[in-house]
């Protein structure tokens, strides 16, 4: 028996008076998974969001979050955690009066102290929001959305302003909450963040999925590249290769093994060296930058 996906979004439509920000969307995040929802400018995935997390009713199509409907605080509201872009403290309230707010408004059960530890600001306690730097807000908004240990939990731009370090500390503490259980949904504009970490990807445009799929399901979409640049007098190429402006050569590919395993056994067999070779599949800031090639 397939268990019910802790996210279910059934031809999901949004509009604000004429304008159709989101377009019979649909999508399921299962238990345990790290979804990452990826979005162009306008895309509809901030609207798509604030449905799920139940701060914006649905014009049309069927939203369900753990079965229930978002909107109904009581049944869902203490089973999740918001990492929002910005954070809506009292700039008068301590580090240490702003989690345990949240926690009481949750309804969520957790110390204060151990949160704090998570995110290296045990230190900041008693310092009050107003004085924080905006890496400490950062850490503070991540503090409050795990309060608790939520089941599931939405992270929008997690790491904007925070040091190599706090971002290494934040993803640990991703890691543990995914091993206890928790599902996570992230946001991101850090696209090496998504392609390291998530399980499955939702890229949205105009309103609807571009593509959905694994890091792997997305990239295949695309050729892989080998460069490399020739030396003068070297024979002709045993593979179709695009001639860039600089010199240098481009085969896209779909067999990548294949093509540079031949490309290698003829510069091999005709002493040819191939300069500034490199070689690998598409990453997905390449498939994100094709939805703009694609209009």
């Amino acid at each position: 028996m397939t268990p019910t996906p802790v996210i279910d979004v059934d031809r999901l439509n949004l509009k604000y008076g004429d304008f159709h920000a989101v377009k019979d969307l649909s999508f399921q995040v299962r238990k345990g998974e790290l979804y990452a929802l990826l979005g162009t400018n306008g895309a509809g995935k901030t609207s798509t969001l604030e449905t799920v997390e139940g701060h914006r009713a649905a014009t049309s199509g069927t939203v369900r979050v753990f079965g229930k409907n978002p909107r109904d605080r009581r049944a869902v509201r203490h089973r999740m955690g918001i990492m929002l872009q910005e954070s809506g403290f009292s700039p008068d309230l301590t580090v240490r009066e702003s989690v345990r707010l949240i926690g009481k408004l949750s309804q969520r059960v957790d110390r204060a102290e151990r949160v704090l530890s998570v995110v290296d600001l045990t230190h900041k306690a008693g310092t009050r929001v107003s004085q924080l730097s905006g890496g400490e807000k950062r850490r503070l908004d991540f503090a409050t959305a795990v309060y608790g240990s939520p089941e599931l939990i939405f992270l929008d731009e997690p790491t904007t302003g925070l040091d190599i370090q706090s971002r290494d500390a934040l993803w640990d503490a991703v890691d543990k909450l995914r091993e206890d259980g928790s599902t996570i949904v992230l946001t991101t504009h850090y696209l090496e963040e998504a392609q390291q970490r998530a399980d499955r990807i939702g890229l949205m445009h105009t309103g609807a999925f571009h593509q959905e799929g694994t890091v792997a399901e997305l990239t295949r979409t695309l050729p892989a590249v080998i460069r490399f640049a020739l030396p003068a007098g070297a024979p002709a190429l045993p593979l179709a290769a695009r001639r860039e402006a600089d010199g240098g050569f481009v085969v896209e590919t779909f067999t990548l093994q294949k093509e540079l395993h031949a490309l290698l056994g003829w510069a091999h067999a005709n002493g040819v060296e191939l300069l500034d070779l490199a070689a690998g599949p598409t990453r997905l800031d390449d498939v994100f930058r094709s939805i703009g090639n694609a209009d």
